[in-house]
């Protein structure tokens, strides 16, 4: 309830707006009467886009209605009474227009909050100046536009009076001139008159008609003023109208445009289309009418014809506001929801499409048909550059037609493609060491209406964000790459799809960031000290100061297609293996600081030898792909009073798969302190999985457990019998039937000549003693004696 209440306090433009936002499609009593329950909702879970989610917003719905006529029913007394009726009729009438259309509710209400929350955070802003420079520019420009606005909303009525004006001194010098016919017509008939009736007549008639001329004639130049001066006024409006559609399409929409990329890389969600689509309308609103009133000007002149230049004015000013709204409408036709950025063939994909002033100039009268097809990067340069490319195209998308709807409670024309597919790909010939999955696509919509009942016919298209097309997952890693390298560097208004072939390091460093970032769900990215790490890595360098990468460049080579020195991957496949690993597994570790990640065995060494034995820290491996290893300080056990690091193998996505991180650590109990100083069990403890329950059935559980031999302490069986092997692997070697082949020999030790842990023999073995206790009991005995 506190959004509504805070909605009540706006003032001035901001009031009307939300008031705006109200209507028959949902009342805004129903939001006054509501608001905690409304508020309380999670309307946000529900996927627009998605069919499947209809249940859920019909039970929303119903939930809704069943509240307004809960709270109608409470009402009484002389004062509730009508209000009870009202609350009534509103649960009628949301249930009758959206029974059969659930999700549209909850579009409507979505965009009811979205915008109430939008309009109190701008009010809080202006009204406390705070919020920071960026801000304050945002507030600035949006001012700035808001302003332009009523400056061009005042100059259209002006011109609007002006004209109207014109037409009343137009029509009244008609009615002179036909007065002039008339008297014209008087003179012409005394003919038939008496002389001497007729020279009386006469000399009153010519005294008459030379009256109406000399006003004829100074009123015809007066009217030639006033058109020319209208012309004048119209000429200045039109300059403020392509001022104003410049700010907003050039500049606000090219912004919008830029941060739907950017969140392509894990950047913010672009937002404020729907303040897009308001100015968007206003603008169209204004044209139209100054379009209409130029059309009125030509028809007078028509009606007038005056000797003057007013023809060809007129004819130009109805030339350039056709310029201007076509701009307008072809500028507006955007891709709400970009189709995948990496686009499996034979995979389901959705995009949204979304005229901006579609509601404002009635298209949605006669709705409109999308067609989206794919095409090249050659096919969209042709494009741009208005060369024929009619039913070309470089592949088959299934499901590709959509009629755009108009959604009445948020007033937006879209259409929703959600059941698209690419059936096939045509590649073009690649250049140099281009791979497949360096080749880029677009996914193109394109459209055709009128506006004005077919008085203006529009052909609209636009192109999608760059498609990289692979046929199986294992092309993902650097189809993302191209992707990535493409939405950070894409310079605006550029020709599809170039990109430098070199950056700065320090702008590769803030993509990655961003992605980072997103990809953890966290504020908790890449500190100064990774991206050293990171440069160490892409420039094979040695040096610890940040300064000395400040002004160095990489190329796109060095960033995905070199692999690096004695390495078989590149540096963003090492990268992006470590990205998938945290995703998957390790993100809440991250986020609580335990990983330091971005440390290689050199620093992990200096680090450890300082602190106690049995500090560890968390590194990712240098030598596999989306592998994280674990350091720790320990005494050497075949040197007395030596200190070593040991670095176990390093784990990777199937080991997580089979047994979590925090559970590993906890079975190492040579583990003591994650470094600098932290408990294990103070870090790890809350994702530690809790003890297996007792036997049931007389069926007990198996349970996988982590060992490292040589850190292993023997501990004794109650039964006096031999220990288990998840316990204790230090042990001298022992026989076992080898029917069962469970146990290897474990005289040859587990350390490789570096100092890491091999625990792929240990893994093995538990993955098999896990399998074995599962079979049952019969068929295990049946083995053996056979």
């Amino acid at each position: 309830m506190a959004m509504w209440i805070q909605a009540q306090q706006l003032q001035g433009e901001a009031l009307h707006q939300m008031q705006a936002l109200y209507g028959q499609h949902f009342p805004i009593e129903v939001r006054h009467y509501l608001a905690q329950w409304i508020e309380c909702q999670l309307w946000d879970s529900v996927e627009l886009d998605n069919p499947v989610e209809e249940a859920k917003a019909k039970h929303l719905l119903d939930n809704l209605v069943s509240e307004l006529q809960r709270k109608a029913q409470l009402q009484g007394g002389e004062d509730g009474f009508l209000l009870k009726i009202k609350l009534g009729h509103y649960a009628n009438q949301l249930k009758s227009t959206y029974d059969r259309c659930p999700l549209e509710l909850v579009r409507c209400i979505k965009h009811i909050l979205h915008s109430e929350q939008r309009l109190v955070q701008e009010a809080t802003n202006a009204s406390s100046g705070g919020g920071g420079q960026a801000m304050d520019s945002l507030s600035q420009r949006h001012q700035q536009i808001n302003q332009s606005f009523e400056e061009l909303r005042l100059a259209t009525q002006e011109t609007e009076n002006e004209l109207r004006k014109l037409q009343h001194s137009q029509e009244y010098f008609i009615i002179q001139y036909q007065e002039n016919m008339r008297i014209q017509a008087q003179l012409s008939s005394l003919s038939t008159l008496p002389p001497a009736e007729r020279t009386q007549r006469e000399t009153a008639l010519q005294s008459k008609r030379t009256t109406v001329e000399t006003w004829l004639t100074r009123e015809a130049s007066t009217l030639q003023k006033y058109r020319l001066d209208l012309s004048e006024q119209h000429q200045k409006t039109l300059a403020l109208l392509r001022k104003q559609q410049t700010l907003i399409l050039d500049e606000e929409l090219i912004q919008w445009k830029r941060r739907q990329q950017l969140s392509g890389n894990g950047g913010p969600h672009e937002g404020g289309l729907d303040v897009l689509q308001s100015w968007c309308e206003k603008l169209a609103d204004l044209i139209w009418q100054n379009r209409q009133q130029i059309r009125r000007c030509e028809h007078l002149t028509q009606q007038l014809p005056l000797p003057g230049p007013m023809e060809e004015l007129l004819s130009k000013l109805n030339s350039d506001i056709t310029d201007i709204i076509s701009a307008l409408v072809t500028s507006t036709f955007i891709i709400e929801k970009q189709p995948p950025q990496v686009l499996k063939t034979q995979t389901k994909f959705a995009a949204t499409v979304r005229l901006l002033v579609g509601g404002k100039l009635n298209v949605h009268m006669n709705p409109p048909q999308v067609k989206a097809v794919i095409v090249s990067e050659q096919q969209a340069k042709a494009l741009l550059k208005n060369e024929s490319t009619h039913s070309e195209s470089s592949g088959e998308i299934l499901n590709n037609n959509c009629v755009m709807e108009y959604h009445q409670a948020t007033g937006t024309l879209s259409a929703h493609f959600r059941n698209m597919s690419l059936k096939r790909i045509k590649r073009s010939d690649r250049r140099g060491a281009e791979s497949v999955t360096e080749e880029k696509f677009t996914v193109l919509f394109e459209s055709q209406f009128s506006v004005g009942g077919n008085e203006l016919v529009f052909h609209v298209k636009t192109l999608s964000l760059p498609v990289v097309v692979i046929v199986h997952g294992s092309q993902d890693n650097n189809a993302t790459a191209t992707v990535l390298w493409d939405n950070a560097f894409a310079e605006p208004g550029r020709v599809p799809f170039i990109v430098p072939d070199k950056v700065m390091w320090p702008q590769l460093c803030e993509a990655l960031d961003m992605k980072y970032k997103a990809e953890m769900h966290s504020g908790r990215g890449l500190s100064e000290d990774n991206m050293v790490f990171l440069a160490q890595k892409a420039f094979t360098s040695s040096s610890n100061n940040p300064e000395d990468f400040r002004n160095v460049s990489i190329s796109w080579a060095q960033f995905n297609r070199e692999s690096l020195p004695g390495r078989n991957f590149t540096f963003w496949q090492w990268f992006d293996g470590v990205v998938e690993l945290m995703k998957k597994h390790l993100k809440p570790h991250w986020n609580d600081g335990a990983i330091l990640g971005f440390v290689n065995k050199q620093q992990a060494q200096d680090m450890l030898l300082s602190k106690p034995n049995g500090t560890f820290l968390l590194r990712f491996s240098d030598s596999e792909i989306g592998g994280i290893t674990i350091a720790w300080v320990a005494e050497n056990p075949n040197k007395q009073g030596e200190r070593l690091v040991w670095n176990l193998l390093p784990y990777t996505t199937k080991d997580f798969s089979i047994r979590s991180l925090a559970d590993r650590i906890s079975d190492l109990n040579h583990l003591l302190f994650l470094y600098p100083d932290r408990p294990k069990d103070e870090v790890f403890a809350k994702y530690y999985t809790p003890p297996l329950s007792k036997a049931v059935d007389g069926y007990v559980k198996p349970q996988i457990k982590q060992v490292v031999p040589e850190f292993t302490t023997p501990k004794s069986e109650p039964s006096g019998g031999t220990p288990s092997f998840m316990d204790q692997t230090a042990s001298p070697p022992v026989s076992h039937p080898s029917s069962f082949g469970v146990y290897p020999s474990m005289s040859d030790t587990m350390l490789d000549a570096e100092g890491d842990f091999d625990l792929e023999d240990t893994m093995d073995v538990a993955r098999h003693v896990e399998e074995l206790l599962r079979r049952p009991m019969a068929n295990q005995w049946s083995s053996q004696q056979s």
